[in-house]
């Protein structure tokens, strides 16, 4: 994204008016750095945005050293309920006094300059181990931050800590539970606790459901973004493929990959995006204007959104995806029924291509790092190690990936080049026959129980034609189902990420679903709500 791009951005956004927080839920260890007492800031942490941060911040009533340590408190106090941050930064609050130093000399490096950000534990930080939940990698940190951080630190965001996931992002065995990691155990839904939070960016997702942070960066190869940002009630973008550029991330296929942005609100995962991209395929995008379409009572008037119903998710997601189609035709939108075509042999091909990926991509990686030096180390390892065994105990992906034929074989080639090309036409086609902006869908059903024993319940085909075709996807809230958040996923064509963001904040602006957790520790059977 270019500068221009942030700058049309902020110009378009108006600072509203804050009211006071809440005290937050008591939940893990935040470090040295947290505060002893509550800051009390004048801003709800629920509900405030990026831009009226800034506001607050330029007129001098806010600083990013009471923002960052309110942060840090609410950590302390409320993650041990939930259990989504591995670890904070204890450079925090000298990140966030640098800051302040610059907002009082008018130097600011734009907006997200000073405010606090949680990485997901597969994107290296210099300072702070990466561990992909492994303890093979536990060890030392990475010698050099990735890409999307050093972007987040010239952009003056303070790097708040690091954020729980699925080991390995999820590709590791055949049976996993999204939110376990050897390093950091599992991962709780806001919501209700005893259910799962979806997806490998699930402490990301589930961090900023309990206001642990402001934005927090997630990674996707088919659904980790979107899945946990429905599950737990956020937005969360998968950009276009390349936007963002890779370097630095633990990676399970550079043909999927993508890290993006995870936020409360619509508008401040589009500034996230502006400052994290940049990668060898970023363009200028013009359209770029996601606040006004979010403030323009007109803004989805005349646009047509095909609904991809998915009625496998069950009834309740169902009626609320009917409750979903008719606000949106209130607001002016057009809303007609599709269904994507080529999804069986989408299913069929992507795990395979995704082994022999991951087998390539993953060797190189090990070998910037200490520990296991490739797969079939990091295989022995994990057979040596108890404590990489005491939830999802084995490790099938791995074993299939080692064997896997290598991307250099006419089969695997041929594989991924019908898999680029029916995904895309999924997308393109459908877009094209209906005359869409867009293509929406339910993200995720009503967060299954965690249970390590049986593994995940989330076969969830709605991310599959995005994550594959390197097409951008948004999850934003869409209603509740048995007090359960679920996500209404929009899916656009390629690299046509501002305009999908620009819808997705008229969407959310039009459905207002976002709902603060209230960590209820079990919920029976129910309809939707």
């Amino acid at each position: 994204m270019t500068k221009r791009s942030v700058a049309v951005l902020v110009a378009a956004l108006v600072a509203g008016c804050l009211v006071t927080g809440a005290p937050g839920s008591p939940a893990q260890a935040a470090g040295p750095e947290a505060a002893t007492s509550p800051p009390r800031l004048g801003v709800d942490l629920d509900t405030v945005t990026i831009p009226e941060l800034q506001a607050r911040m330029a007129r001098g009533s806010l600083t990013s050293s009471a923002l960052t340590g309110a942060y840090l408190w609410r950590i302390k106090t409320v993650d041990p309920r939930i259990n989504a941050v591995l670890r904070t930064d204890p450079t925090a609050l000298r990140q966030a006094a640098e800051s302040d130093a610059r907002h009082r000399r008018g130097r600011t490096r734009g907006p997200l300059d000073g405010i606090p950000v949680l990485l997901k534990d597969n994107v290296n930080t210099r300072n702070m181990p990466t561990t992909a939940g492994s303890t093979a990698l536990a060890g030392s940190p990475p010698a050099d931050d990735a890409a999307l951080v050093t972007r987040l630190r010239d952009a003056g965001a303070v790097i708040l800590g690091k954020t729980n996931l699925s080991e390995w992002a999820n590709f590791r065995a055949a049976r996993p539970t999204s939110g376990w990691s050897a390093v950091g155990g599992q991962t709780r839904n806001p919501y209700v606790l005893d259910r799962n939070p979806c997806g490998s960016s699930a402490g990301s997702g589930a961090a900023l459901a309990a206001s642990l942070s402001q934005v927090a960066i997630g990674t996707e190869t088919d659904g980790s973004i979107v899945c946990p940002a429905g599950a737990n009630g956020v937005v969360g973008l998968k950009p276009s493929l390349g936007v963002v550029a890779q370097a630095g991330v633990v990676p399970i296929s550079a043909e999927q990959d993508t890290a993006g942005p995870m936020a409360r609100n619509v508008t401040d995962a589009a500034l996230t995006l502006a400052v994290i991209g940049g990668g060898e395929t970023s363009r200028p995008n013009d359209s770029f204007d996601v606040a006004g379409a979010a403030s323009r009572p007109g803004g989805l008037h005349g646009k047509r959104i095909g609904l991809w119903r998915l009625p496998t998710l069950g009834p309740d997601v169902d009626a609320l995806m009917t409750r979903t189609a008719e606000r949106l035709r209130k607001a002016g939108a057009e809303v007609v029924e599709v269904n994507l075509p080529y999804q069986d042999r989408l299913a069929e091909l992507e795990f395979p291509a995704l082994l022999s990926e991951f087998h390539r991509d993953i060797d190189a990686y090990l070998a910037t790092r200490q520990g296991p030096r490739n797969l079939a180390e990091l295989i022995e390892f994990n057979r040596a190690h108890p404590a990489e065994q005491t939830c999802f105990a084995g490790q099938e992906l791995f074993e299939q990936a080692l064997g896997a034929p290598p991307t250099t074989d006419p089969r695997y080639r041929a594989m991924r080049a019908e898999l680029k090309d029916l995904s895309r036409r999924s997308i393109d086609e459908t877009m094209a026959t209906h005359h869409l902006d867009a293509i929406a869908s339910p993200t995720n059903p009503p967060a299954w129980t965690t249970d390590c024993a049986r593994g995940d319940n989330d076969v969830i085909p709605s991310s599959t034609p995005a994550a594959v075709s390197g097409y951008p996807s948004l999850s934003v809230p869409a209603g509740f189902v048995n007090k359960l958040p679920v996500g209404l996923l929009l899916m656009s064509g390629d690299h046509r990420d501002g305009e999908l963001l620009s819808l997705g904040a008229a969407v959310e602006h039009r459905l207002d679903a976002w709902r603060a957790p209230r960590y209820l520790p079990t919920v029976g059977p129910g309809t939707a709500g």
